[in-house]
């Protein structure tokens, strides 16, 4: 089935055609989601990172509404009283019929308004609300499923909420309601149900059956048509939660998804088509100084590199400036995120690269949380000996000044044999000898609970990389999130990112994929699929995305192993890469920050709402939707300059010294730089008109 141009908006351009006038000075905005100030997956980066634009937008009219979770609220929430007087009258009505709503700021950038409900503290209308559900809907939530009962709780409390808000108002409200999810989606139902006065729009991140779906190893987007959803939720004992969401989807009056692959797979489980694309950004912060990070990058693989010494102590055979760090990130979810293929293909890439006598050595880091019981010594062992190392150095290197400072003081120029006694060299052959290993370097950082069934360790041991001194390729496995307080590699995600060279994320099932994003935006060059939502969005915007550092992996068309001998071919070809032209590479991948930056990407979200408020008050408010001609304008172009990759320019590859090669490559930096600002439109003004002011306003300049 072919990735056809099936959806209202899919490109950046269209929005250009819109040219009402919006006046949203008696609208308030209510954003629910069951991540508000509770970060349990990527929706918490979502709502956190898009909450200072809309902010702006909407001002002091936003809300965010979320559970109350004390443990969040310590360390995030600032607890205030409201400071609009409706909302006021509401919670207080609200609390004296026996809830638990809290109001206050998000301590996030933009510093949005939330309102928290105390889910557990109604638990004993469960089952009140539980048959009234069922009466009204035919919808069964079983005792068991915590998190369904959790969704009923939640979805009846936010209906109260806006239900008495709107009572509350003393002129008929403008309300927007945005649900996020099938955890969230019930309110929604409920708002229709019950004929409140509210304009909704329902996001889908990811739908349920699909996630499951791909998790059972079925061909599952070229048998999308032939799926029999009631059965197939049924069979994983999800039928309540897809009805649920599928309820959700076809009761909102805007339903949106964030990348064209989740419509498709949407259209065919939800049975509704999404009436606009609502892709994900983050905030992207410019550095002054142009190529500062580069810099970053660089300190960041030293710290990277101070961590493979000791990892790799004994069996430091390689060079480490000739050394490429790879990572793949995420759930531990390792067909869905592709960790199965990048392992076949590290296999083949190692073949290569020994086959043909290179001197590059890549390590392949997976970040990856699962169940561990501790550190695995052997890797605390490699940075204890590593830092003993460095102090015996640091402890010769003093003697050996001293001692030079002594001759020069006395004005004779030093006996280079005399500098270094006995004591010194019986000190650094003790070093040496306390670097000598019987074992291989170990592949996994942690001792495992499940370790003869880990999927990783398990094909690790059939593809036969074990670190060896003959292998080009390493593999280190991190089944735990990367913090700055580590023993083992202090460094926190962003600062671990900006040091390695290629993210690989060649996933099955990626709604979105904010990986791969935020590599871009710290300029680092990635692999995704055209099954992911980042890799389908790059694909329509940018010309040729590999010159700009952005790999997409075909796992659409193609079967496993020609998907994997893509890939490894991707991954022999950045290998032949010299070091100019993996910076060149980074400085064009980070320059497509911009396409991903909220201030764009946003103003999606700001057109489903403007929708949902036309179809909602069709007598006040009027929106109408142009198709785009075409995407162009807001599109890179393939950069004029010689292509960085060995694969694209075959005479642009060294063969000899890194000195001598690039020096008649045509490259300007400040050149491409300014064709590519060409290509990206500043913010402008999505307008709307209100029928009832006719007044024109606008959120940007």
């Amino acid at each position: 089935m072919p990735l056809a141009r099936s959806l209202s908006v899919t490109s950046l351009s269209g929005l250009e055609e819109w040219d009402e006038e919006f006046d949203l000075e008696d609208a308030v905005l209510f954003e629910i989601a069951w991540e508000v100030a509770n970060k349990v997956g990527g929706i918490y980066t979502v709502i956190q990172t898009k909450a200072r634009l809309t902010s702006e937008e909407w001002g002091e009219n936003y809300f965010l509404v979320g559970p109350y979770v004390e443990s969040n609220v310590r360390t995030q929430v600032e607890l205030i009283e409201p400071t609009n007087p409706v909302l006021k009258r509401t919670i207080d009505k609200m609390n004296a019929s026996g809830c638990k709503v809290y109001f206050g700021r998000w301590l996030i950038e933009g510093s949005p308004y939330v309102i928290l409900i105390d889910v557990a503290f109604t638990a004993w209308s469960l089952d009140t609300w539980k048959s009234e559900l069922w009466d009204l809907c035919d919808i069964g939530v079983p005792w068991f499923d915590r998190e369904a009962n959790d969704a009923v709780l939640f979805g009846f409390l936010t209906v109260w909420l806006l239900g008495e808000y709107a009572a509350q108002c003393d002129e008929p409200p403008h309300i927007v309601a945005h649900f996020h999810e099938w955890l969230a989606g019930l309110g929604l139902v409920l708002c229709r149900q019950r004929q409140l006065p509210v304009a909704t729009v329902f996001t889908t991140h990811a739908t349920l059956l699909g996630r499951y779906l791909c998790a059972g190893n079925v061909d599952f987007y070229n048998k999308l048509a032939d799926f029999n959803v009631e059965k197939e939720a049924g069979d994983r004992q999800i039928y309540h939660r897809y009805c649920l969401e599928r309820a959700a989807a076809h009761c909102a009056h805007v339903f949106t998804t964030v990348s064209q692959i989740t419509a498709i797979e949407a259209e065919h489980l939800l049975k509704r088509k999404p009436d606009i694309v609502t892709p994900n950004g983050l905030n992207v912060k410019k550095f002054s100084a142009v190529h500062e990070f580069q810099n970053l990058h660089a300190q960041s693989k030293n710290r990277i590199q101070e961590f493979v010494r000791g990892h790799f102590y004994g069996h430091m055979d390689f060079n480490l400036d000739k050394c490429l760090f790879l990572f793949i990130a995420g759930r531990y979810e390792f067909s869905n995120k592709g960790a199965d293929i990048f392992l076949e293909a590290l296999a083949r890439l190692n073949y290569l690269l020994r086959v043909n006598h290179s001197d590059v050595t890549v390590i392949a880091f997976f970040i990856m949380p699962a169940r561990t019981n501790n550190f695995n010594v052997e890797t605390l062992k490699g940075q204890a000996v590593r830092k003993q190392l460095w102090d015996t150095a640091q402890t010769v290197k003093e003697r050996f000044g001293k001692k030079l400072y002594e001759s020069l003081l006395v004005g004779q120029l030093p006996d280079v044999s005399k500098m270094l006694d006995k004591e010194d060299f019986t000190i650094m052959k003790r070093a040496i000898f306390a670097t000598q290993r019987q074992c291989q370097p170990p592949v996994c950082t942690h001792n495992m609970l499940e370790d003869s069934s880990d999927p990783i360790l398990n094909c690790v041991r059939r593809i036969g990389l074990f670190n060896s001194s003959s292998d080009r390729v390493k593999i280190i496995f991190h089944p735990e999130f990367l913090s700055s307080t580590s023993p083992l590699l202090p460094m926190d995600y962003e600062e671990f990112v900006r040091g390695c060279h290629l993210g690989v994320f060649p996933s099955y099932y990626e709604p979105w994929g904010y990986t791969p994003a935020e590599c871009t935006v710290m300029g680092i060059p990635s692999i995704s699929t055209n099954l992911s939502g980042f890799g389908c969005f790059m694909e329509e915007h940018i010309a040729d995305p590999s010159a700009y550092g952005i790999y997409i992996l075909d796992r659409r068309f193609r079967g496993v192993d020609e998907s994997c001998n893509q890939l490894t071919s991707f991954l022999f070809q950045f290998c032949k890469q010299s070091r100019r032209q993996r910076i060149i590479q980074r400085n064009r991948t980070e320059r497509l920050s911009d396409l991903l930056d909220w201030r764009y990407l946003g103003r999606y979200y700001i057109s489903a709402r403007h929708m949902a408020l036309a179809k909602a008050f069709p007598d006040t408010f009027m929106y109408e939707l142009q198709e785009p001609t075409s995407a162009s304008g807001f599109r890179y172009p393939r950069p004029a300059s010689v292509p960085p990759s060995p694969a694209l320019s075959r005479h642009s590859s060294p063969h000899h010294s890194e000195a001598e090669d690039n020096d008649d490559e045509r490259y300007d930096e400040d050149l491409e730089a300014e064709k590519d600002r060409v290509n990206i439109r500043q913010p402008y003004t999505l307008p709307f008109k209100n029928k009832s002011s006719g007044s024109l306003e606008g959120f940007y300049t």
